[in-house]
């Protein structure tokens, strides 16, 4: 019989290679949120939508401020749909999901891949 069940866990737990400016990157665990296929698609579908009107809102020549902040907005929400919790000694909030996007760029960017590879190990897995 299988030792597995259809139904997964609602939160699962994966490593992040988190970038850090002049060094090697760091590894931290990370409790994602678990969605199913539909769930995916309709994030990823609502990412997409926020960025096509961010970019259209923006205009023809935004400056490197504009489009900071705007990629700051996105990459913070993108955390926050992902992510429960985090390993980092700081706590889990809002203020600090901010902080940890303005810290390094490229963190947010981790994060999302970390996540996938959760989802691409599961099908290899099976």
């Amino acid at each position: 019989m299988a030792k597995i069940r259809i139904a997964q866990n609602a939160t699962f737990t994966a490593p992040v290679l988190i970038p850090i400016v002049g060094s090697t990157p760091e590894k931290v665990e990370f409790t994602f949120k678990y969605r199913d296929r539909a769930e995916l698609a309709a994030l990823f579908d609502e990412w997409n939508e926020k960025r096509k009107k961010a970019q259209a809102a923006l205009g023809d020549k935004p400056s490197w401020s504009e489009i900071v902040a705007v990629d700051t907005e996105q990459q913070t929400q993108q955390i926050k749909d992902l992510v429960v919790s985090w390993g980092f000694d700081d706590e889990y909030s809002d203020a600090n999901i901010v902080a940890f996007v303005k810290s390094c760029q490229g963190a947010a960017e981790a994060v999302v891949k970390a996540h996938e590879g959760a989802y691409s190990q599961a099908r290899l897995g099976n």
